[in-house]
């Protein structure tokens, strides 16, 4: 068997970034001086994911049981 990256693999790319996300989001709720610190550069991307799972958290929250299931329930 090959070892197949999540970059390669569509639906493990989505959970990536949801769980990504979510990770943030969680991270910035309980330490927000963590993650406001960074606002540009390559670490601003954990803030942008943090303020997207903050503002858009019930969008953030169906795409995350729709994977779940789709994780479950698929093959």
């Amino acid at each position: 068997m090959l070892a197949r990256s999540a970059i390669f693999n569509f639906q493990s790319l989505l959970t990536v970034i949801l769980l990504l996300i979510c990770t943030c989001a969680y991270i910035r709720a309980l330490a927000p001086s963590l993650l406001d610190k960074n606002k540009t550069g390559f670490l601003g991307i954990f803030w942008k994911c943090a303020r997207i799972g903050e503002r858009k958290s019930p969008y953030v929250a169906f795409c995350c049981i729709i994977m779940a299931f789709t994780i479950l329930f698929s093959e």
